[in-house]
């Protein structure tokens, strides 16, 4: 993921080290929140989403692990842990609590900004959601998508088990070429012909209902070298 908009959550009990941490993170081009505890903690959580969590263990009350552990249960966000002790048993702890990394202290802050650095490059970016229409038009036809209908106004196209197989497939990626070996897998799979000859009888076939003229299409258009591709309004 980008770093540069990364929003961080310290939590830590002591607040020079809290007040300190967050400066140095926000020169470093971060927006930064801190939490003074556990509870503190989970009340920000509540409201905000966070890119990393960065969480002192030795805290009073609640410590570090245990709300690791219990923020695995219902969040994915990485959590580098910092703490006092530098035992192995106490960074075995650390990690098979969900913990993404741990650092000891004292730490430089510079090796602070390399492991959060390394923790964000390693989540992968979030694409946004891609919203499909329900309904894809082409001139006067109408595909309704969710129910796998084609329509002319009020008539009902009827389309044979492989030309509505071939409109499931090109509706989930409307104006995107598919090719042909992928449209011969998608219909062996349905039982249906298994030939790239026999595609192309079938797309001729389907254009006839589409296309208001089929040997010029608009919509259901060849891709030259890449295939074939639905192109709706």
């Amino acid at each position: 993921m980008n770093t540069d908009d990364a929003h961080l959550l310290i939590v830590d009990d002591d607040e020079r080290i809290r007040g300190l941490l967050q400066k140095f993170l926000v020169r470093s081009g971060f927006l930064v929140s801190s939490a003074r505890d556990a509870a503190h903690a989970r009340r920000i959580l509540s409201g905000l989403e966070f890119d990393l969590i960065v969480l002192d263990v030795m805290m009073p009350g609640e410590d570090g692990i245990a709300l690791c552990r219990d923020l695995r249960k219902s969040i994915t966000t990485p959590i580098l842990l910092l703490t006092a002790k530098g035992e192995t048993e106490d960074r075995i702890n650390g990690l098979e609590a969900g913990a993404d990394d741990y650092l000891s202290k004292p730490f430089e802050p510079k090796e602070l900004l390399l492991r959060i650095n390394a923790i964000l490059r390693r989540v992968p970016a979030t694409e946004p959601a891609v919203v499909l229409p329900k309904v894809l038009n082409m001139g006067p036809i109408r595909y309704d998508i969710e129910r796998g209908e084609m329509w002319q106004g009020d008539v009902l196209i009827r389309l044979t088990a492989t030309e509505s197989q071939l409109m499931r497939i090109f509706s989930s990626v409307p104006g995107e070429a598919v090719t042909r070996a992928r449209l011969v897998e998608e219909l062996s799979r349905s039982g249906g012909q298994t030939q790239e000859r026999a595609v192309d009888v079938q797309i001729t076939r389907l254009r006839r209902k589409i296309e208001v003229d089929p040997k010029q299409p608009r919509y259901l258009q060849t891709v030259r070298g890449a295939g074939y591709m639905l192109a709706p309004e």
